[in-house]
This record gives C-alpha cells, sequence and structure tokens, in this order.
C-alpha cells in the first residue's frame, strides 16, 4: 500500500505528533508498506532525508512554532502523481490538511485523518485569540473530520467528544503505538548523573512541552510540596517551552528551587529512554491531551503515573491498576498521592503496568491502523468523490486565508506598531 503522510510538524520539531508520524511511517515500512511523508521545510537544510518532501514554509509564526506552509498552487501535483498512492493520512486539519482534501478530491482517494490535538487549548500560542477564534477552531476542526473518510481517535474518551461535535465520519479509536524497545531498557544511573541528580534519590519526573496547556503551573506546584515533605527527593523535569523559564522561581517560592533537575531541552532516542529510566514516578497535570504519549512511554518504561483525570489521560493511567487517576486540582492529594508510590513502590502495581504496556505496543496499533486503511479503501472504492467537495474546499482555503491574515496582521502591528499602515492585502483568496 502506498501511504501519502501529511504533517504541519515533523524532524527536527520534537513534539508527540512528529514522533507519531515518524514511528508510525518506519513501522509502515518495515511491513512492506511505501510511505512518502510531507512536511514544511525545516529552517536549515536538512541533507539525506529519504521519502521526505518539504513545502515552503514560514516559521515563527506561532508561540509553539507550527510552520506555515505557502500556498504555492500545483507544487505538490508531480509528486503525488509520481507517487501514486493509494491513501492519504492527514495529520492536522489546517494548512497541510487542506491540501490534503484538495489533493484527494483531484485524486479521487481517500482520506483518514488522526485528531492527535484538542485544538481548542492551543488556540493562545497565535498572535491572535478570543472567544471567536477557539469556535473557530473547533468548527474547522469538525468540519474537516466529516470531509474525511475515516477518523482516527487516539483515545475512547477523544471519539465521545468528536461525536458529541457533530463527527458523523466513520471513528476508530487507535492509540500511537510505542516502540517498547526503543523506550525500554534505558540506562537510568547514566541520565542521573548527566543532570545531576543523586543516584539514590526518589524522582518524580515529567515529560512534556513545558507550557500553558499542560497545567505546568498546577503540576510544579503539587510536585513542590511533595519535596518540601520529602527531603531527599528530586523533581526532572524533560522538555522545552516558553514556561520553561519559569519553573526554578516557582520552586524557589516553596525552598525546593536547588531539587529540581531540568533536561537541556527536549530529548529524543536513547537519552529520552535513559531519562524515563531515572525516574521513579512520570507525574502530569494536562487536561488538554488526545492520548497522552508521554504517559504511554512512561509506561512502557515501567513507570507508575500520578495524573490527573481528563480527555485521553482515563483512557491509559488506571486509579490503583498501573497510578493514581485524580478527579480533583487539589495540590496536597497530588501532593500525597506522589508520597504514596514512593512508600509502596511499583510492586503493587507492576502487573497493571505490564498489562497496559501491551495494550499500547506499536505491533499492535499498526496493525489496527492497517485495518482502517484497507477499510478505507473498500469504501471509497465503493463510493464516488464527495459531491459538493469543490465549494467546501474553497470555502475552507478562503476562512484559513482569513485566520492567518489576522494573525500575520497581529505580528505586523507587534513588531511595527499600530499607527503604521500594514502591507497585507484584506482580499480572500483560496490557493
Amino acid at each position: 500500500m502506498n501511504v501519502l503522510m501529511m504533517t504541519n510538524t515533523y524532524h527536527p520539531s520534537v513534539s508527540g505528533v512528529s514522533r507519531s508520524v515518524a514511528s508510525v511511517s518506519d513501522s509502515l515500512r518495515a511491513r512492506g508498506h511505501r510511505v512518502l511523508i510531507v512536511a514544511p521545510a525545516a529552517e536549515e537544510e536538512i541533507e539525506d532525508e529519504p521519502d521526505v518532501v518539504r513545502v515552503p514554509a514560514v516559521h515563527h509564526v506561532t508561540a509553539n512554532d507550527i510552520p506555515v506552509r505557502l500556498p504555492i498552487p500545483g507544487y505538490l501535483w508531480t509528486t503525488v502523481n509520481d507517487f501514486q498512492p493509494h491513501i492519504i493520512h492527514a495529520h492536522h486539519p489546517f494548512l497541510l490538511g487542506s491540501t490534503a482534501l484538495r489533493l484527494a478530491a483531484t485524486w479521487r482517494l481517500p482520506v483518514v485523518f488522526t485528531y492527535h490535538t484538542m485544538y481548542e487549548h492551543y488556540t493562545h500560542n497565535l498572535p491572535v485569540d478570543s472567544p471567536a477564534v477557539v469556535r473557530f477552531t473547533v468548527r474547522l476542526a469538525t468540519e474537516f473530520a466529516n470531509q474525511c473518510d475515516h477518523v482516527i481517535a487516539p483515545s475512547q474518551s477523544v471519539r465521545d467528544v468528536l461525536r458529541s461535535r457533530g463527527v458523523q465520519s466513520l471513528i476508530s479509536v487507535v492509540p500511537t503505538g510505542i516502540d517498547r524497545e526503543a523506550i525500554g531498557g534505558g540506562d537510568g544511573s547514566r541520565s542521573r548523573e548527566r543532570h545531576g541528580i543523586p543516584q539514590d534519590a526518589f524522582v518524580v519526573g515529567h515529560v512534556g512541552r513545558l507550557s500553558a496547556e499542560k497545567n505546568l503551573e498546577f503540576l510544579t506546584r503539587a510536585a513542590c510540596r511533595y519535596l518540601q515533605r520529602r527531603p531527599a527527593s528530586r523533581l526532572f523535569v524533560v522538555g522545552d517551552g516558553p514556561l520553561r523559564d519559569e519553573l526554578k522561581p516557582l520552586c524557589a517560592l516553596f525552598g525546593v528551587a536547588d531539587r529540581l533537575h531540568l533536561s537541556e531541552g527536549a530529548l529524543v532516542g536513547r537519552d529520552l529512554a535513559d531519562a524515563y529510566a531515572a525516574m521513579d514516578v512520570m507525574a502530569f497535570a494536562s487536561k488538554s491531551e488526545t492520548q497522552g504519549m508521554v504517559l504511554a512511554e512512561a509506561i512502557t518504561a515501567g513507570l507508575p503515573v500520578v495524573a490527573l483525570d481528563g480527555p485521553g489521560v482515563r483512557d491509559i493511567v488506571r486509579d490503583g491498576v498501573n497510578g493514581r487517576l485524580l478527579v480533583e486540582d487539589d495540590e496536597d492529594h497530588f501532593a500525597a498521592a506522589l508520597a504514596t508510590i514512593e512508600r509502596r513502590g511499583a510492586r503493587d502495581l507492576r502487573r497493571g503496568i505490564a498489562e497496559t504496556a501491551a495494550e499500547f505496543s506499536l505491533e499492535r496499533t499498526i496493525s489496527r491502523l492497517v485495518r482502517v486503511y484497507s477499510a478505507a479503501r473498500r469504501d471509497a472504492a465503493r463510493k464516488a468523490c464527495p459531491s459538493g467537495m469543490l465549494p467546501v474546499l474553497l470555502q475552507r482555503a478562503n476562512e484559513e486565508y482569513q485566520l492567518w491574515s489576522r494573525i500575520s496582521h497581529a505580528m505586523y502591528d507587534a513588531a511595527f506598531g499600530d499607527d503604521q499602515p500594514s502591507p497585507h492585502s484584506q482580499t480572500s483568496h483560496a490557493d
């Protein structure tokens, strides 16, 4: 099967989506499928990148730096014609996601869409944010899902959310699988030595983007309360993001800044596996997840998890089985749960951790994904190109243009002041 992957984020960007696209693509190729990845151009040219096509893009438009592809008509047509895909797999509903729909309509191909992100929790990263932008984002993502042949929800709770929002396309629950060999068996002693963590300390760990949507302030405050009660324990935070520089001052308010250990940024590969092995428990407070890939990774690495209940999270963390799942946003209760894990260790949770890790194995999830691809192809073969697709695509292109036009205006005003005339035209267009 020839699979065309279309994603707005990919290496060298470090994110759950880019890592998911890479691991899924590698696994599909290992099974004999052909995969071509279409992604925005990186800031620096990347050499020796087989089976990846980069499209022109602008960087540093949003706070989390999702590259904005430039609307160049027909740029991918020759590539698609040469590759002859059987299916298109879109990983975002905007930008290259819209391009995926246009390519699918032209070549009459089925589209599978993975709903990786609860986008309404991330609009604060845009230069323009308001309740109207949040509503617009949800509507656009829902309408995109309804234009696809099959939608993949990483968890059952996300599937329920999509149905409640009016997504009528077929939905299958297929979590992002975890490569047990890659994430397990890390050298915790090496990571502790690298980050100045005592070898005999009990380590509360956190992995993820250091940003507001991850509820990082709550997590840090709760972990600090735990550290106050356990003088020999440490907090090890792995990741990067806009709140990185705020963590140490926050810990200083609790008098535990000297027991916070930060990685040099986002870790990948063996460094990430070593970091998980250096931890004794994973702490997680985000409520904006569709799955929480780092939770599945932590459990695959053998760690119990203490987390707040939320979409995606509750599909992985089972209270009393592989960790603690807390309903209330209470810092003291969270700190107490961490203390319970320290006292009891992971011995009572070992079986539940192993069973959960097996559920999220890459081998199992890839098999489910291939079945979704096959079903989408069969269904598409029984029907023609959706009627009325062209007007819908043109409307989506125009709405996206209006959104990014507003963003560019906001960036220009921030740089030059409101009294300077903006060079951007207000005329809408479709690329």
